[in-house]
């Protein structure tokens, strides 16, 4: 164990250092929150693809993996397929618009009332993202290290809050390139196949498994269905999916690499849903899934390669983590702090101070959440149900006016809220009745107010 103890504070130690040199390479507003504006195919293929596949992709998928089989891939499928998306059909546009946000299409379409009013919704949903994550940092190093929660929670948030803060989208860039190294080589090189050597092999794992556990559909096409409406649609719209978009050196960049980034996805999915596959065969009486990566990996693996695998797990965890946490900050300095300040725009020093000021709020709120795939949904419900409609309504319909995407956010907000009160995190209900309530509220307030005079070219 002590072995394993050096290597993760080796890697961690190596996260600050990469941030380090990220703060050297920001220099302007523009380094800080989007690298310049100048990422390479290599270094957007490896940030867009590490900023996607964080602790719900990694713990989660295991965990569906342990419960469900193969079909557990499909939360990382709807991922992947969402970024293939994104980067193929509106990469070109958003690149042309040379914004920071996804909240200023909405003002160019709208007027600034719409975009402080889709700024509250994403700056909940950025926020969750980056607990999704920091929770699931907390949960591998409480198991494996026998840490307390809170002081797990704060050491390992505490390293993404301060690289992050110190040099921001170019630290990001640069930390996601080695964890996505790390996290291919940790999961899919070593801990897939000694887990399959433990099992037996891969025959081994059929003869031990029902044969549902093969099944795409196990999960449920209900379940699939969710999926894709709230994952696949989240993508599209996400602020922290977004702003690595803009940090594409030029289309061409965006749509390859990024196409690229999509493929890698759902492979990662498939191989964690593996993995938790082979969990259930080696320890079948699990007291609790959410914990199926974690037991795996000390049980399954010798020290030194526990540790590594161990980074690797950190490295996914760690870079969505971070990318929710300067979506946040950079929607609250662009979109939120400038109406506060009479118009004044935000400074390179005022976007590191919002960025730990997040990051503190970030660690706090991950002390008082409990399930990673729970805080996910609920962050992604949020999105989905509340800027969906408007957004999409933004580029392609001529009659939608601010008051009808004003309603339709603030209904798709609170009713995708309530439901999740009412029939919990994991139903799809607040999917469903959020984008219903969202469409017919903006449909009909729309056609009923003034028609808009504005226009977004993303043609």
């Amino acid at each position: 164990m002590a072995l394993d103890i050096f290597v993760v504070l080796i890697y961690a130690a190596g996260m600050l250092v990469l941030g380090w040199f990220g703060m050297r390479r920001a220099k302007t507003h523009e380094d800080y929150l989007v690298a310049g504006r100048n990422l390479g195919p290599s270094l957007y293929m490896g940030t867009m693809a590490a900023t996607v596949l964080g602790g719900a992709s990694t713990v989660g998928t295991v965990k569906l993996g342990y419960v469900h089989g193969i079909s557990g891939f499909w939360l990382c499928a709807a991922l992947g397929l969402g970024i293939i998306a994104l980067n193929l059909f509106l990469a070109k546009p958003l690149l042309r618009l040379r914004i920071f946000t996804v909240t200023q299409v909405l003002e160019q379409r709208y007027n600034p009332m719409a975009r402080q009013a889709s700024a509250v919704i994403m700056l909940a949903y950025a926020l969750m993202i980056a607990v999704t994550s920091t929770l699931a940092i907390g949960t591998v190093l409480q198991v494996l290290f026998e840490l307390p929660f809170w002081a797990a929670i704060l050491l390992g948030g505490g390293v993404v809050v301060v690289y992050s803060t110190i040099g921001g989208m170019w630290s990001l860039t640069l930390t996601d390139i080695v964890q996505f190294v790390i996290k291919t080589v940790g999961l899919m090189f070593i801990l897939l196949p000694i887990c399959l050597y433990r099992v037996g092999g891969w025959d081994e794992l059929v003869a031990k498994l029902p044969s549902t556990s093969f099944s795409l559909t196990t999960i449920g096409w209900d379940t699939i269905i969710t999926y894709f409406l709230i994952y696949f649609f989240g993508i599209l719209i996400g602020q922290d999916i977004w702003q690595r978009v803009f940090t594409a050196r030029d289309e061409k960049v965006a749509q390859r690499a990024g196409t690229t980034a999509g493929v890698y996805c759902v492979i990662y999915g498939l191989v964690c849903a593996l993995i938790g596959m082979c969990a259930h065969v080696l320890l079948p009486d699990l007291g609790n899934a959410n914990n199926a990566f974690a037991a795996i990996v000390k049980s399954a693996l010798p020290d030194g390669i526990r540790g590594l695998v161990i980074a690797a797990a950190l490295a996914a965890m760690m870079s969505t983590a971070s990318a929710g946490l300067l979506a946040a900050s950079t929607v609250l300095t662009e979109d939120l702090l400038p109406k506060l300040r009479g118009g004044k725009q935000s400074s390179l020093g005022i976007n590191r101070l919002f960025t730990c000021l997040t990051g503190f709020a970030v660690l706090g709120i991950a002390l008082v959440v409990v399930d990673v795939i729970s805080a996910l949904t609920l962050a992604y419900n949020l999105l989905v149900g509340g800027m969906l409609v408007p957004l999409i309504g933004a580029i392609y319909w001529k009659r939608a006016t601010t008051a009808g995407a004003i309603t339709s956010m603030a209904l798709g907000f609170v009713t995708a809220l309530v439901f999740m009160f009412k029939d919990g995190m994991d139903a799809n209900t607040p999917i469903y009745y959020s984008l219903a309530v969202g469409l017919v509220s903006f449909v009909v307030v729309s056609v009923l107010s003034r028609r808009s005079v504005r226009a977004v070219n993303l043609a």
